[in-house]
C-alpha cells in the first residue's frame, strides 16, 4: 500500500489493518480521542442518535475502507492510513463532522470493542523515515533546527486513567489518540507548525524512554545544550517568531493555552521576568479576542522585542543572568512584620472592570510596593474611595501608614494582603511626615534622579518590578500651572530646594474626572511632597503624580470627587518634537507589522518603512533608518520568493523576523533614551 503525499500508512506496522480485516485505529478511539478530533458536542449528538436507533449502517470494503449510510441519507468513507482527516461525507459540513463521529461509533458497537484495557506502547517506535513522510522537506527541516537548538518537554505514558500518551512541548500539546499510527497524533499547535510538533514529541519519547524508561511522567530535554537558559528562553524566542510571522491578529483562541505552557515552562526554570513578559502577552491576547479597551498593539510589539532582548543579551553578556532574568528571585516571599506607608493611587478601567493600584513605601527595603485591586464596577475613582482592600478602604491605604504581618510580595514587588488573617494588619491615618521615608525613596535633588534615570539599563531588559520609578520628591516651589486643552493634560513645573526642576504631568481620564481639579488645587496650596512615577522625556524629568502632601493633609487626585468643570488656567501650546515624530512613524510601521503579521504583510509596508528610514535619517538617526531599511529588504525578499513558490521560504521569513526585531529594539531603546 502506497501513501498520499504527506501522510503515513499504519499497513505496515504491526497492528495496523489489513484489507478486509478489522480496523484496530478505528477500534482504539475512546469518545475523548473523537472529541479532540472533533468537538464533544458532536460527540454527545453522535451517541444519543445511536442510542435511539438512529445510527448509520456500516460495512467494511476489502481495502479496509469502512462506509456509513445514515437515516437521512448521508453517506460516510473512512479510508486506511490516512486519520479522520482524510475521511469523506457527502454532508456540506467542513472538517469531521457528526456523521464520521456516528460512523465510528457504529463500527466500534457493531465489532464489539473492549476498549477496557490500555495498551502498553511508545511514540519512540515511529523512525524518521516515517515522520520525514508524514511532514515533508520544509517541515522536516524546520523540525531538524529546533532539535539542534534543543528544547524540553514533558512526556506522559499511557495509563488506565489517561490511555493516550502525550507530550507538552514548549508552545503546544501532543497526543497520540491511536497506537501504532501517526495519522492519528493530534496537536493544539497553530497552523503550519502541527506536524513539525509530532516530530519533536516523538524525539521526546525516544529521550525519555532511554533516561526514564518505567516512569509514567518524565520530564527531558531533547537536543541542544540542555541548560534552563538555553532551552527555556530558546523556547520563548521560538513563540516570539511564529506570533511575528503569522500575526497577533491571526493568533486563534487556542494560542492562549500555547502561552500559558510557555509560561508556566519560564516558571519551572525560575525566569521570572521572560516568564511575566510572556503573561503580559497572554493578557494582551485575551483583551484583543474580547475587544477590550486595553488591549494595545504597541505593547504587543513591546513585549515581542522584550521576549527576545532579553535573550539575546543573557546569551552575550557575562554576568546579567540574574538582572535580565530574574533567576535569583522567588515567585513569592512571605514578609514576616513590615511597615508601610501609603503614597497615592492610580485608577485605570477597562469596558467591565476598574483597578486602583495602591502604592506602598516598604521602610525596611527601601521599595514601592504595589496593591492592586479590580472590580467589575462602572464607577468613578472617587466612588472606589470607600471600596475595602484586606480590611481598609481604598482611601485609608493609598494615604496612610500601614502595619501588616499577613502580606505577602510577588517577584515583581505586587503585594497581596491575606483576608483571613483579622487583626494583623493595621492602618492610621498619616500626617504626611514622609522626611522618614528610605532615601532611596525619597528624592531631594531631581537633577540626580534624572542622571540615575538616564544611567539605568535599556527597559528592554531591566528587572520587570512594578512602580520602580515610583519617588516621593521634595518640593521647594511650584513654578507654573498650565493646561493643555489639545491633549486635556495639566503641566506644573516644580523645582527641589537646590533648584532642580520637573514637570508634573496627568491627563484627563473619564473614569477620574475630578483628579485634575484636585491636581491644581493641591499645586496651587504649596505642597511640600508629591509621589508619582519619574521619567525622562525630550530630555526633561517628567512624574505622573499619584499624591501631594499639603501641610498634613495627604491628597490623592485619582480618588477626588468633582466632575472636572473646573476651569482650569490655559498653558502656551508645546511644540512637536521632530525626533520623537520620527521615532514614533517607525514604531508605528513595526507596530502594524508585527500586528498584521509577516507573511501577511502588504506590499506598501516597504514604501511606509522606507519613508519612515528617511525621516529618522533626517534627525540624524542613521541606524535606526537603516535598521528599518534593512527590513523592508528582506521583507522584499521574502515576497519575492512567495511569489516564485506560492508560500513564504523558510529561509527568508526568519531573516524578516530577525530584521524586525532589531528595529524594534533599536527604536524602542533610542525612545526610551529619550
Amino acid at each position: 500500500m502506497t501513501s498520499s503525499p504527506g501522510q503515513i500508512s499504519s499497513a505496515t506496522r504491526p497492528g495496523a489493518a489489513q484489507p478486509g480485516a478489522a480496523r484496530p485505529d478505528l477500534l482504539a478511539l475512546t469518545e475523548d480521542a473523537l472529541a479532540a478530533l472533533a468537538n464533544r458536542g458532536l460527540v454527545k449528538r453522535a451517541v444519543k442518535e445511536l442510542e435511539a436507533g438512529q445510527g448509520p449502517s456500516v460495512s467494511i470494503a476489502a481495502d479496509g475502507t469502512v462506509s456509513g449510510v445514515h437515516p437521512d441519507g448521508t453517506t460516510s468513507r473512512l479510508p486506511v492510513g490516512a486519520g479522520l482527516a482524510a475521511a469523506m461525507c457527502s454532508c456540506p459540513a467542513t472538517g469531521v463532522c457528526r456523521h464520521l463521529v456516528a460512523t465510528v461509533l457504529a463500527y466500534q458497537r457493531q465489532a464489539g470493542t473492549d476498549q477496557s484495557t490500555v495498551e502498553v506502547w511508545s511514540p519512540a517506535e515511529f523512525t524518521d523515515a516515517e515522520l520525514s513522510a508524514l511532514l515533508g522537506a520544509r517541515l522536516w527541516a524546520a523540525a531538524g533546527r529546533t532539535r539542534r537548538a534543543g528544547y524540553p518537554a514533558v512526556v506522559h505514558r499511557a495509563t488506565p486513567q489517561r490511555p493516550e500518551p502525550s507530550v507538552e512541548l514548549p508552545t503546544c500539546t501532543v497526543r497520540f489518540l491511536v497506537p501504532h499510527d501517526l495519522s492519528y497524533a493530534r496537536t493544539d499547535a497553530a497552523a503550519g507548525s502541527a506536524q513539525e510538533a509530532i516530530a519533536l514529541a516523538v524525539w521526546a519519547f525516544r529521550v525519555a524512554d532511554e533516561l526514564f524508561p518505567h516512569a509514567a511522567d518524565a520530564e527531558v530535554s531533547v537536543g541542544g545544550e540542555g541548560t534552563a537558559v538555553t532551552d527555556g528562553l530558546k523556547a520563548a524566542v521560538a513563540l516570539v517568531a511564529e506570533v511575528l510571522s503569522e500575526g497577533f491578529v491571526h493568533l486563534g483562541p487556542t494560542y492562549a493555552d500555547t502561552l500559558a505552557r510557555v509560561a508556566r515552562d519560564l516558571d519551572h526554570r525560575g525566569l521570572r521576568w521572560p516568564q511575566l513578559a510572556v503573561l503580559d502577552l497572554a493578557e494582551q491576547l485575551s483583551a484583543y479576542q474580547r475587544r477590550a479597551a486595553h488591549h494595545r498593539p504597541e505593547r504587543v510589539a513591546d513585549l515581542l522585542a522584550e521576549i527576545v532582548a532579553r535573550y539575546r543579551c543573557a546569551t552575550t553578556t557575562p554576568g546579567v543572568l540574574a538582572r535580565v532574568l530574574g533567576t535569583d528571585e522567588p515567585a513569592e516571599t512571605p514578609l514576616r512584620r513590615v511597615r508601610l506607608t501609603g503614597l497615592g493611587c492610580r485608577v485605570t478601567r477597562t469596558e467591565d472592570e476598574r483597578r486602583v493600584d495602591i502604592y506602598l513605601a516598604a521602610h525596611d527595603t527601601g521599595q514601592v510596593l504595589v496593591l492592586r485591586r479590580g472590580w467589575p464596577v462602572a464607577v468613578t475613582g472617587a466612588q472606589l474611595a470607600s471600596r475595602r482592600v484586606g480590611g481598609a478602604t481604598v482611601q485609608a491605604l493609598a494615604r496612610g501608614n500601614i502595619v501588616t504581618e499577613s502580606a505577602r510580595r510577588s517577584a515583581n514587588r505586587m503585594l497581596r494582603l491575606a483576608a483571613d488573617t483579622v487583626g494583623r494588619t493595621s492602618v492610621t491615618p498619616s500626617d504626611g511626615d514622609w522626611d522618614s521615608l528610605p532615601p532611596g525613596l525619597l528624592v531631594r535633588d531631581l537633577a540626580a534622579a534624572a542622571r540615575e534615570l538616564a544611567e539605568a539599563p535599556p527597559r528592554l531588559v531591566r528587572p520587570r518590578v512594578e512602580a520602580e520609578s515610583v519617588r516621593a520628591v521634595v518640593v521647594d516651589h511650584v513654578k507654573s500651572i498650565g493646561y493643555q486643552p489639545g491633549d486635556q493634560r495639566l503641566d506644573a513645573v516644580i523645582t527641589d530646594p537646590s533648584g532642580g526642576q520637573a514637570v508634573v504631568s496627568l491627563r484627563h481620564d473619564p473614569v477620574t474626572p475630578g483628579a485634575l481639579d484636585a491636581l491644581a488645587e493641591a499645586l496651587a496650596a504649596g505642597p511640600r511632597f508629591l509621589s508619582g512615577a519619574l521619567r525622562r522625556d525630550r530630555g526633561r524629568l517628567v512624574i505622573e503624580p499619584f499624591a501631594l502632601v499639603v501641610g498634613t493633609e495627604v491628597r490623592v487626585p485619582a480618588l477626588a470627587p468633582g466632575d472636572g468643570s473646573t476651569p482650569l488656567p490655559v498653558a502656551e501650546t508645546v511644540g512637536t518634537d521632530p525626533l520623537a515624530a520620527a521615532l514614533d512613524e517607525g514604531l508605528t510601521v513595526l507596530t502594524e507589522l508585527a500586528h498584521r503579521g509577516l507573511r501577511h504583510a502588504p506590499e506598501s509596508i516597504n514604501e511606509r518603512l522606507r519613508r519612515a528610514a528617511d525621516g529618522l535619517g533626517r534627525v540624524g538617526l542613521a541606524r535606526c533608518a537603516g535598521a528599518l531599511r534593512d527590513l523592508a529588504t528582506a521583507l522584499a525578499t521574502q515576497r519575492a520568493g512567495s511569489a516564485a513558490t506560492g508560500s513564504a521560504p523558510d529561509n527568508e521569513l526568519p531573516n524578516a523576523v530577525d530584521a524586525w526585531i532589531d528595529a524594534r529594539i533599536r527604536l524602542a531603546v533610542t525612545r526610551d533614551l529619550r
